[in-house]
């Protein structure tokens, strides 16, 4: 069963930042075709933050996080990381990390593209 992990949450003062990580079960990240991190807020909808083809490298932002927030990789860590710069009260949400292993074109920001999901983990940021 695969499962993915998500660490790194917290809460920090509006102008912070925070890192969040995504482990995987599986040997490797490339066992993915494509991975994303996900927000839930409550009263919103789930909105795509930002997602990477891995074996590609091309990225998908929301534009209410581009020039914030960076996805990245780490293969040998089997590892995928969310930086994120100059938070906002707005971006307080559960984050989620997902994953597909079936090779196609995919709309990143797209829940329904992803297989796989993390239990989540907490941002809140404060004014």
């Amino acid at each position: 069963q695969v499962q993915l992990v998500e660490s790194g949450g917290g809460s920090v003062q509006a102008g912070g930042s925070l890192t969040l990580s995504c482990t995987t079960s599986r040997d490797s990240l490339r066992t993915y075709y494509i991975m994303g991190w996900f927000r839930h807020a409550p009263g919103k909808e789930r909105e795509g933050v930002a997602g990477i083809y891995i074996g590609g490298g091309r990225t998908y932002y929301a534009d209410s996080v581009k020039g914030r927030f960076t996805i990245s990789q780490d293969n040998a860590k089997n590892t995928l990381y969310l930086q994120m710069n100059s938070l906002k009260p707005e971006d307080t949400a559960m984050y989620y990390c997902a994953a597909d292993p079936l090779p196609r074109t995919a709309v990143l920001g797209n829940p329904a593209e992803y297989r796989y999901w993390g239990q989540g983990t907490q941002v809140t940021v404060s004014s």
